[in-house]
């Protein structure tokens, strides 16, 4: 791994767990609330993953889940290759998913709060969660538009 990969990755991880964290802080501490026509912002605890899913898993989830960040760093460290070429975009997921693990050991789930109901009731997220989609979103980009 390179000087710069690993920066760029520690840097990405650093900023979207500190910002995520700032935010939820500010909405659990405020209990603030926005009812909009498109998007609301409310506060709610989500006990599973994405749409509450597996929420009967409880106190197990979140050892779960860092196992499954473990398992993918070290598949990175195997793999130095697809680090180096997407650290960035890697540090952004990795930085939306520890965010989201440490809620579960402060709160009683993942903190969520943007709420899209305009045509349709959408899952209620959080600012780690668009992180994470966006990390994905960027390693697709990287691949279709790399270099040969």
């Amino acid at each position: 791994m390179t000087k710069k990969s690993l920066v760029s990755f520690s840097l990405a991880l650093f900023f979207v767990l500190l910002i995520d964290q700032a935010i939820k802080w500010w909405f659990v501490q405020n209990n603030f609330e926005y009812q909009g026509n498109i998007i609301s912002l409310v506060l709610a605890y989500n006990q599973g993953v994405a749409f509450s899913l597996f929420d009967f898993l409880k106190e197990w989830l979140k050892y779960l889940q860092i196992l499954l960040l473990i398992g993918i760093f070290a598949y990175l460290w195997k793999h130095k290759e697809i680090f180096q070429a997407h650290s960035l975009p890697i540090g952004i997921i990795f930085g939306g998913g520890i965010s989201n693990i440490l809620d579960r050991f402060l709160h009683i789930g993942v903190v969520d709060y943007i709420y899209w109901h305009y045509k349709f009731e959408f899952a209620i997220f959080n600012f780690a969660d668009m992180m994470i989609n966006l990390g994905v979103f960027l390693i697709i980009l990287q691949t279709f538009f790399k270099k040969k």
